[in-house]
């Protein structure tokens, strides 16, 4: 048996009692009490965690349909769904049911539900749930199962009503579906259901927005065959459909008609006929009918002066808009977004600039962003053309303030308006914020910075020892798809300029695999700084490019690289590229290089070269021979030496025969008997080599 000490259930007893709520109180104290109580508490630990105070605020339980609307959001319209919403549902009553068709997620979910709760015979819809389901599928353009939802109401023992129908009618033309909206409007006649003013705006409505104005006219006057009296509101979308479909006169006429009939018209009304006159730029006509609307003791509203000022600033009267401006002010009327938007491209058209800063500080002060975003190119546009820079930079600000996304076409015009005035601290301080803020690589920025805006940058920074900030700022442009081969151009000169050789080439590297075609004048720079740097073979692979992309100048530094690469015992890769030289018609001086590695002694690259060069037949002075044999010679590479000779005289050149005495000589010294003897009969012509079988033979076992 296993015995446990007290030592151990101490601290499991300490930790209950630090749970309990209120150790002080009679229920706390059972535990320690030797007499029992009435009602002796089973385990004091489960009841101190009973009464235990929950941190934090308390939760709000969730309403039962809300739970509904979650389960169905995030769960698949299943068997098993269906029994776990029975299984919550006690009861389901009209406001449960109805609350869930409002609160459905999709309008998915509030049909399927619609269908269920009716199918399993758990809720019978009444108007109100039919007319909420028929709202929900309008709205969502699922107007086939609208429409058999409303035409079945009957078999279910509910009624129609004309808002019902209006509904779909309002649903179809929001759809575009015109002639359906008619076919539901006829068929409320045959059905019996009551037609009234309603049914005939709502569908006025629907056929004046597809500019069916001749089908308005004749439904117009069906309705009054019908005894039924059109309203102000009816007279309002008839001219306001006229309007749309530019039938002025027809609009006129029914205003007169409104009057005629004692209807008088409202500021609607006017307003209507106010923006109908200045869509046809007749502003003389908007100006009576202006103030006809104030002779009528009819108030206008920001609506009739934000209409008159975009007719006034769409003919290109901004004095008399800035007039109505100061005017509506004076009445207490303040301009709204929509003011705003309309005057500001105005006064930048006609450049009054000063007015602009005034109206967008008014903006600011009241916190009103324009309704297009569009107005502040504009306005930075025009503050910089007026040459104005601290009011264009308080554009950009403004914007700020606003909580107006600003985009790298903003800094842009800002940045090259700074560069042309060679406010280039100011421009660099911009392009800190653009970089900062990843303003270039914002994926909703649809306002690109323009190359007049990067570029000037781009070569201020090169040319000032900033190459890399450029370079990030060229970066995120390629990631935009800014492919600029002027850009390319001053950053690789800007690496080369400082020094940065590696940088250099691997912005060439971009540039070509861009597509692009750097200029002589870049590779020139770009193989420079490879070359000061001491990077010879980076060099030549670019070279090697350069070449290749059929470009035919620098070649004075072509030869310094050949030199380098040759010194250096790079041979193969030098004598490759030369090989790629001569297919591009562009050979290198042979002579010079022969003669300059002669003359530092590097004899193994001089007679690489030289066998180069008789393998291909290539031109070569015969002092360029002599000079190669004289420094094997000198060198102690006698054996090399006779078989360069040899090699010479096969394909028939002449050498000095001094030096070939000289070669003599050493042979004999170093006991090589057998290529002298053969060397100087080649010499004395007792037995020419290129002539003789014999002496054939014998050149080819001495070599």
């Amino acid at each position: 048996m296993v015995y446990i000490s007290a030592s151990k259930i101490r601290p499991k007893i300490s930790y209950g009692l630090s749970r309990i709520s209120n150790p002080t109180s009679p229920s706390s104290l059972y535990f320690f009490c030797s007499s029992s109580s009435p009602n002796p508490s089973p385990n004091p630990i489960e009841e101190a965690a009973i009464h235990r105070t929950p941190r934090g605020k308390h939760r709000k339980p969730e309403k039962l349909e809300d739970l509904i609307c979650r389960m169905m959001a995030n769960r698949p319209w299943t068997t098993r769904l269906q029994n776990s919403i029975r299984k919550l549902v006690p009861e389901f009553d009209h406001s449960l049911v109805y609350n869930v068709l409002h609160g459905a997620r999709k309008s998915e979910h509030a049909l399927q539900f619609f269908r269920w709760v009716e199918r399993t015979g758990l809720f019978q819809h009444d108007r109100e749930t039919h007319y909420k389901i028929i709202e929900i599928l309008g709205r969502a353009s699922k107007l086939n199962h609208a429409r058999c939802i409303l035409l079945d109401m009957p078999k279910k023992g509910v009624e129609w009503d004309e808002d019902m129908f209006v509904r779909l009618i309002d649903s179809y033309g929001n759809a575009g579906i015109v002639q359906e909206s008619v076919k539901i409007f006829q068929k409320m006649g045959e059905l019996g259901v009551e037609r009234t003013r309603k049914s005939y705006d709502t569908l006025f409505k629907v056929i004046m927005r597809r500019g069916r104005y001749m089908m308005a006219k004749r439904y117009f006057n069906k309705m009054l065959e019908e005894g039924i009296e059109p309203t102000c509101h009816t007279y309002n979308v008839m001219i306001w459909g006229f309007f749309l479909s530019s039938r002025v006169k027809t609009a006129n006429r029914f205003f007169e008609d409104m009057k005629s009939r004692e209807i008088w018209p409202d500021v609607v009304t006017y307003n209507t006929m106010v923006n109908g006159c200045c869509r046809v730029k007749n502003m003389e006509e908007a100006e009576k009918f202006f103030v006809e609307m104030k002779g009528r003791n009819i108030g206008p509203t920001v609506i009739s002066y934000t209409t008159m000022i975009k007719g006034f600033v769409s003919v290109g009267r901004v004095d008399d808009a800035l007039r109505l401006v100061e005017e509506m002010k004076s009445y207490g009327i303040k301009p709204n977004a929509v003011t705003y938007s309309t005057l500001l491209p105005g006064l930048c058209d006609a450049e009054k600039m000063p007015e602009a800063q005034i109206f967008l500080k008014d903006m600011v002060k009241n916190y009103i962003a324009p309704k297009d975003n569009g107005i502040f190119v504009r306005l930075l546009s025009g503050q910089c053309k007026a040459g104005n820079l601290d009011a264009a930079a308080d554009v950009l600000k403004a914007m700020i303030r606003l909580s107006i996304p600003t985009e790298a076409g903003h800094y842009g015009v800002l940045i090259e308006n700074f560069c042309k005035a060679g406010v280039y601290d100011r421009a660099v301080n911009l392009l800190d914020k653009l970089i900062e803020k990843d303003v270039i690589l914002r994926p909703q920025s649809t306002l690109e910075m323009e190359p007049s805006a990067y570029n000037p940058m781009i070569l201020y920074l090169c040319k000032n020892g900033q190459t890399a900030k450029a370079e990030i700022l060229f970066r995120q442009l390629m990631k935009r798809g800014v492919l600029d081969p002027i850009a390319f151009n001053n950053i690789i000169r800007g690496h080369s300029t400082e020094g940065e050789p590696a940088d250099a080439k691997t912005a060439l590297d971009s540039m070509i695999e861009q597509g692009h075609l750097p200029g002589s004048s870049l590779y020139r720079s770009v193989m420079e700084s490879l070359f000061e740097d001491g990077r010879v073979q980076t060099a030549s692979r670019v070279m090697k490019i350069m070449v290749e992309k059929g470009v035919k100048e620098n070649m004075d530094l072509v030869a310094k690289i050949l030199e380098a690469l040759l010194m250096r015992g790079h041979v193969e890769e030098a004598l490759g590229r030369i090989e790629l030289l001569m297919h591009s018609g562009c050979a290198p001086d042979y002579d010079k290089l022969l003669t300059v590695l002669c003359e530092k002694g590097k004899t193994i690259a001089a007679l690489k070269l030289l066998e180069f060069c008789l393998d291909r037949d290539f031109s070569i002075d015969f002092s360029s021979y002599d000079k190669v044999l004289d420094a094997l010679v000198a060198s102690g590479k006698t054996l090399n030496a006779y078989s360069m000779l040899c090699k010479i005289t096969e394909k028939g050149g002449v050498t000095d025969q001094k030096s070939c005495q000289e070669l003599i000589k050493s042979l004999n010294k170093e006991g090589n008997t057998k290529q002298a003897d053969i060397l100087s009969r080649m010499i004395m012509g007792k037995d020419k080599v290129t002539g003789s079988k014999k002496g054939k033979k014998q050149l080819s076992g001495a070599l």
